[in-house]
């Protein structure tokens, strides 16, 4: 049986909740391994709707549920989601919740810093969510970060704490920030250990003993491979490594432990805040897609930018994060199209190119080539067979497929999870 890595294959967004939902019965351990509370999925169980960002999905079910280190953690965002799903009914407690020892803290000052930034970028700003992410992962690799270990040993934080300050007193004094107090945050901090503490544990320990008695582990990725840091629409991207090869690093588990690697794609294309998008609709398709797939981002609120299929990126995120196949989503919104559009390569002037380029002059210039599919008419929502797809859209998935060069193994027609039609089980490798 092979453990399986689920990551987003265009700009996040993808319907990665329902699918990690779906295989989280299949599994006994899930785990996330990159990000923060700026990662949303949407899970529908029954007539329950449950919002989740740092939590991973299988805490729903009561399967064993790891924040691994790759994660970084705002440790109230958690304390709070905890609160609200416990509210809903679901048990978390220290036996199904684990939390990595060694992940990263989100302070109130990595909110404070990422909100200045973007204030002052003006025209240029990224586009983040205002949570913090992206200056907790530069604590991180500045080694001056706060982890969850450090909240049993209240005795070094005052040395930690001076360090933390001598990198970020100076850029709040250049956004016009208040001076920040370290006795307060330490006391902060010794107030929150007696809550969070009892769910940390060495991850990696917990994962190889897991992996030893066969257990089946699902590795839930966050947002997806065209925001990774080094492979997505830089400088338009998040943080941290969304690739697949992030669940080994941000879990403590060998690469060889990781599996068979599920990439999750819309049936077009979507993404939330800055960046390039070669395929946007700034028409009324476009805007029909966006009410039809309810497309606003889980965290933010934001209304996400549509368009067509992208099959030149996919098949890039396909090949940078060694994707073994596909879980495409959200195909019922196609529904009543007479005419679908697929980008299967880019001009710029008279240059034809077959990926994505990685310079921002390149990535503004480009302008996709389109392959026209005839829509169909039918509904394909609510479908759990092949035979039940009109034709057209049998063709449409099946062009895909072609073209990203990776097989469909899931496909996904309403947010239900049961309406999910299972072409390949990817625990079965």
């Amino acid at each position: 049986m092979a453990n399986v890595v689920v990551v987003g294959a265009q700009w996040g967004d993808e319907g990665k909740g329902k699918i990690v939902d779906w295989l989280s019965d299949r599994a006994d351990v899930v785990t996330r391994f990159q990000g923060g509370h700026n990662a949303g999925h949407t899970l529908v169980v029954g007539d329950k709707v449950y919002k989740l960002s740092l939590l991973p999905s299988g805490v729903v079910q009561g399967k064993l549920s790891v924040i691994g280190n790759g994660v970084v953690v705002d440790p109230h965002a958690l304390l709070d989601e905890i609160k609200r799903v416990s509210d809903q009914g679901v048990v978390i407690d220290p036996s199904i919740l684990i939390l990595a020892d060694n992940a990263t803290l989100i302070l109130a000052l990595h909110r404070d810093l990422d909100g200045a930034r973007e204030a002052q970028a003006g025209a240029g700003k990224i586009g983040t969510t205002g949570r913090g992410i992206g200056p907790a992962y530069e604590d991180k690799v500045g080694r001056r970060a706060i982890r969850v270990a450090d909240l049993a040993d209240p005795d070094s934080l005052d040395a930690k704490i001076d360090r933390l300050l001598a990198h970020h007193t100076a850029l709040r004094k250049g956004l016009d920030l208040p001076e920040l107090d370290g006795a307060a945050i330490k006391a902060e901090l010794v107030s929150l250990a007696p809550k969070i503490l009892p769910y940390a544990q060495p991850v990696w320990k917990v994962l190889e003993e897991a992996r030893r008695r066969g257990r089946r582990i699902l590795f839930e990725g966050a947002q997806g491979t065209l925001l990774d840091i080094d492979h997505g629409t830089y400088p338009y991207v998040t943080s941290s490594n969304t690739v697949s090869g992030q669940a080994s690093a941000g879990t403590g588990m060998g690469p060889n432990s990781l599996g068979y690697v599920l990439g999750i794609c819309k049936a077009y294309t979507t993404r939330v805040g800055e960046g390039p998008f070669p395929t946007e609709l700034f028409d009324d398709v476009g805007k029909r897609i966006g009410e039809r797939g309810h497309e606003f981002g889980t965290v933010t609120g934001r209304p996400r930018r549509c368009g067509w299929f992208d099959a030149v990126l996919v098949r890039q995120a396909a090949i940078v994060g060694g994707i073994s196949g596909l879980a495409l989503t959200k195909l019922d919104v196609l529904d009543g199209f007479e005419q679908l559009k697929v980008c299967v390569g880019y001009r710029i002037g008279d240059r034809a190119l077959d990926w994505f380029p990685a310079g921002l002059k390149d990535q503004a210039s480009v302008e996709p080539i389109f392959e026209y599919f005839d829509g169909w008419q039918e509904t394909t929502r609510g479908a759990r067979s092949w035979k039940d797809l009109p034709a057209n859209a049998i063709k449409y998935v099946r062009r895909i497929e072609e073209l990203v060069t990776r097989p469909v193994a899931l496909l996904s027609t309403s947010p239900e999870r049961d309406d999910t039609i299972l072409v390949r089980d990817p625990f079965e490798g």
